[in-house]
């Protein structure tokens, strides 16, 4: 069932026969035979055990997500990261989206302030407290990623949380007070014991694990010798454009990141 002419939005209104559904089952994307979508004729309400939530639109159709007790015939379970690392065909976006509105509405069934049960919000996409007449909207946490460059080189780091092969980019959260310039030196500085400077913005991407923002940069390495934090990273090393080990595909900020840089280092070396 095709995901390309989805269409995000919101509403407050039941889902009825001509809904499609994006289904979940825990963390895992419960992927039909055929697409990514479940239709409505085929989804039982009473099976449904978070949700479901409005998306938008599918075509003219309303698309909504929810959590199903047990998988549909003939569905199997797909991680969302094993999703978005598959490739191009994996509607990403939509994806992101789906998980991540879920995992706020599973987050907000009471009032952070008070524990009363919390309603639909009736013009937003948001949960509502009677009692404190406040709303609850789907949480946002930044992070930042950076690419360091070294001359004609940059920097991977392999986490050390990660069972999956590949080198990636220094990331980390946003803390409260900084800015985001700020946050990629810290990060840096801690997880490699580098100073930098030249930082400058590339580029952004939802990443749903659970709620966060990547803010992607560049920046320039000024000065100091690795020393690896090790509950973070695993091994790291500096590396030339078109001689790395496995790195994230292009449907990912890091993946994207990277390939800027091996573009840009080639351009001022063929420049040069």
């Amino acid at each position: 069932m095709s995901t390309s002419d989805w269409n995000p939005g919101w509403t407050t209104e039941p889902p009825d026969h001509t809904a499609r559904f994006l289904l979940v089952s825990g963390s895992d994307i419960v992927k039909p035979r055929n697409g990514w979508l479940h239709a409505g004729e085929q989804t039982r309400l009473q099976d449904l055990s978070t949700g479901p939530v409005s998306l938008g639109t599918s075509g003219e159709r309303p698309l909504y997500v929810a959590e199903i007790s047990e998988l549909p015939p003939e569905a199997e379970p797909v991680s969302l990261r094993e999703a978005l690392l598959a490739g191009e065909e994996a509607p990403a976006a939509l994806l992101s989206t789906g998980l991540q509105v879920l995992q706020w509405w599973r987050d907000h069934r009471y009032c952070g302030r008070c524990g009363q049960e919390t309603g639909l919000h009736a013009r937003e996409r948001a949960k509502w407290c009677d009692a404190c007449g406040i709303p609850w909207y789907p949480r946002i946490a930044p992070c930042v990623i950076v690419v360091i460059r070294k001359q004609d080189r940059f920097l991977l780091a392999k986490n050390a949380r990660v069972k999956r092969h590949f080198y990636s980019l220094i990331a980390g959260f946003v803390e409260a007070g900084e800015t985001l310039e700020e946050a990629v030196a810290r990060e840096v500085l801690e997880e490699t014991g580098l100073t930098v400077n030249n930082i400058r913005y590339q580029g952004s991407q939802p990443w749903p694990f659970p709620h966060q923002l990547m803010v992607g940069f560049f920046a320039d390495y000024v000065d100091g010798s690795l020393v690896l934090q090790e509950d973070e990273l695993s091994d790291a090393g500096w590396f030339a454009p078109g001689d790395t080990p496995p790195i994230p595909p292009e449907t990912t900020i890091a993946g994207r990141l990277i390939q800027a840089m091996e573009r840009e280092i080639a351009g001022d070396v063929s420049g040069g």
